[in-house]
């Protein structure tokens, strides 16, 4: 329990045998303003309950607080505001029983899906799917602190008429060239091709259009996109020969996922396809019917009317008794909820599909699933770079693995410069290379709030300085390095004098269970990371005011005691960069 919430129970009970007063939380703040003291309470919601003016009512709780408990040392009330100045010791005591209390995690017996990536197998992963990636990856892992039991899955889009432009280009152009034979990474050697159909598709548009043939019409004549219909049809209808060239394209684009996956340092728990999952929602339309909750027109199509709840009218089925997005997400969520013991399901996809899943979570309750109300969407918003937007048909997307490697590629040249690995080995070096570089794309992409459009600017991630990942990877660092010359080993320090920079990062250390609370109600790894900065500052005030280094103090019960304030603190920032999926270095 942190001191804020130790103060604040202590009050409750205080009002309760004061004032008989149920249930009241009065707000407390920690104290950044000109008055002294480490805490504000404020009294002003009590002045109506008991007819007393503010100062009176703060003398009164600052009186009890101090009599009744030995947590509060002085008080002082200022137009309302109480004032209290915590006991020193108390601070100590406290901060022993984080120590002890660090690895516990409170099992909430409660499990939570957590769905992203979800990429098509036409193209490469890009920036876009970085952010999704980081931010489902991040959020389950602080769903895990928290206490929850975590799956995470995706659902790979591994069928449609996109991946036939991909196929048909290949059949077309490839002359029987593989990833292997070209060297070439699987997913990117896939992606070439459906940028390869786009060139041809927009030469034919231009050719018919010269010919006379409208915009509109030119579009569907074109004789390769009447070609990639044919073949989705043929693999709707499990043609063999088509059936085997998507399966041998997919594969050449998993291994390639797979790879990115890896690098980034993301999992998975479960993988559905769509081409599996895509039939499932139509037993569904049925059951609709019968429940009146879907109606059919005269062509044989068939709608869900939410005009009633705000939203359009959605269709669900065509005429041709084909379905559309909305009715595998309704079959593939029944499926999910059926196979698997959970209780909420979380969709990571960007903003661009907010009404998609309105319209879902809207469907699902009419037809009566009561865990409709357990379905969320973490809407993010889109990652632009200082050029702009990417467009994938173009080939003008800022790919993954080249994002990666160019992290890697200035984060060796930042600590080449710098000069501090030379004792390390080349393996070593190369490690410190790839966890600094990545920790710096991942921290910058999510120490934005997940709902805000970010602008990506890869120099200004690599600073070590401010608000960035290698600034708190350096931080750690520093600590594990004073650790190591100190020879530090963990001892217990009753009493101790401790002075305000000190006070500062216990309370701070005190609050990180709660901060991840907070970011696993919220779903924003935002909250961690600016919180894991916030403690990163604090430390290094703490270190930089000190009359005299750590390692060279001769009071030793002072020297320990700093010195097991230093580890927690690494323990917490390591801690916390792990909840962002990001590592630490021992030296940078």
């Amino acid at each position: 329990m942190n001191i804020k919430d130790i103060i604040e129970e202590k009050l409750s009970g205080i009002i309760l045998n004061v004032y008989q007063l149920k249930d009241i939380n009065l707000e407390v703040q920690e104290n950044k303003t000109e008055f002294e003291g480490d805490f504000t309470i404020v009294t002003f919601s009590l002045v109506k309950q008991l007819k007393k003016n503010p100062e009176s009512i703060g003398i009164e709780l600052g009186e009890s607080l101090t009599a009744q408990t030995d947590l509060v040392e002085s008080f002082n009330v200022v137009k309302g505001f109480l004032n209290i100045k915590i006991n020193n010791q108390f601070f100590v005591d406290n901060f022993r029983s984080l120590h002890d209390s660090f690895s516990k995690i409170e099992r909430k017996n409660s499990t939570v899906m957590v769905e992203y990536s979800s990429p098509n197998t036409n193209k490469p992963l890009h920036l876009g799917h970085i952010r999704n990636n980081l931010l489902g990856f991040s959020v389950a892992q602080i769903l895990k602190e928290a206490g929850y039991d975590v799956i995470k899955t995706q659902i790979i889009n591994d069928r449609g008429i996109h991946i036939c432009k991909s196929m048909l280009a290949w059949e077309k152009f490839g002359n029987g060239e593989t990833p292997e034979a070209t060297h070439i990474k699987g997913d990117k050697f896939v992606g070439n091709y459906y940028v390869e159909f786009d060139k041809n598709y927009k030469k034919e548009i231009s050719e018919l259009v010269e010919r006379g043939v409208a915009e509109e019409q030119a579009k569907k004549e074109a004789p390769v996109m009447k070609e990639a219909q044919k073949m989705l049809l043929d693999w709707e209808n499990e043609d063999e020969k088509v059936r085997n060239l998507w399966n041998e394209m997919n594969s050449w684009v998993y291994k390639g996922f797979n790879e990115t996956y890896k690098r980034l340092g993301v999992d998975f728990d479960q993988v559905q396809y769509e081409s599996n999952t895509y039939l499932l929602g139509k037993d569904l339309i049925q059951e609709g019917l019968d429940k009146g909750v879907l109606y059919q027109k005269e062509d044989g199509s068939v709608w869900c009317d939410l005009t009633d709840e705000g939203l359009d009218q959605k269709l669900l089925l065509r005429s041709d008794g084909t379905s559309v997005y909305m009715t595998q997400d309704l079959g593939t969520a029944v499926e999910r909820f059926k196979d698997n013991d959970i209780q909420k399901l979380i969709y990571t996809v960007g903003n661009e599909q907010d009404y998609h899943f309105q319209v879902l979570f809207k469907i699902l309750k009419k037809l009566g699933y009561s865990w409709a109300d357990q379905l969320f969407h973490l809407s993010y918003g889109m990652v632009e770079l200082p050029e702009g937007k990417m467009k994938s048909r173009e080939g003008t997307v800022v790919d993954a693995d080249d994002l990666m490697q160019e992290m890697y590629e200035t984060a060796k040249s930042k600590a080449q410069e710098l000069g501090k690995l030379e004792n390390l080995s080349e393996e070593e070096k190369e490690a410190s290379y790839e966890t600094v570089g990545l920790g710096a794309l991942k921290y910058f992409m999510l120490k934005v709030d997940p709902k805000k459009k970010m602008l990506f600017n890869p120099a200004e991630s690599i600073e070590f300085n401010g608000n960035t990942g290698p600034f708190i990877q350096y931080t750690y660092a520093r600590i594990q390095s004073l650790l190591t010359k100190a020879s530090y080993e963990h001892t217990e320090v009753s009493k101790i004098d401790i002075n305000e920079y000190e006070k500062e990062l216990i309370m701070l250390l005190a609050n990180y269970k709660t901060v991840v609370e907070k970011a696993a109600e919220a779903l924003s790894p935002a909250l961690v990371a600016n919180y894991v900065y916030d403690l990163v500052k604090s430390y290094n005030s703490f270190y930089q005011n000190q009359d005299t280094p750590i390692v060279k103090l001769e009071d030793e019960n002072l020297k320990q005691f700093r010195l097991n304030l230093s580890d927690l603190t690494a323990k917490t920032i390591k801690k916390s960069l792990e909840l962002l999926g990001i590592g630490t270095v021992n030296r940078m």
